[in-house]
């Protein structure tokens, strides 16, 4: 999530606020402090970052 962000050229705070969220969750996110619910990894990266999420199970 850290390099999407980065690559959108978005710091925390930004992508924060554009998903409801805090900067300070952001961060415990990407550094693998904080267990993250789907609906919130969808929310970031797919309204956050523009990003496309799938799933494929086997």
């Amino acid at each position: 999530m850290k390099e999407e962000r980065r690559i959108s050229n978005m710091t925390q705070e930004q992508l924060a606020l554009k998903t409801g969220t805090k900067k300070s969750f952001i961060s415990r996110i990407e550094n693998g402090k904080s267990d993250i619910q789907l609906s919130t990894l969808y929310r970031i990266l797919e309204i956050g970052l523009g990003k496309k999420v799938s799933f494929t199970i086997e």
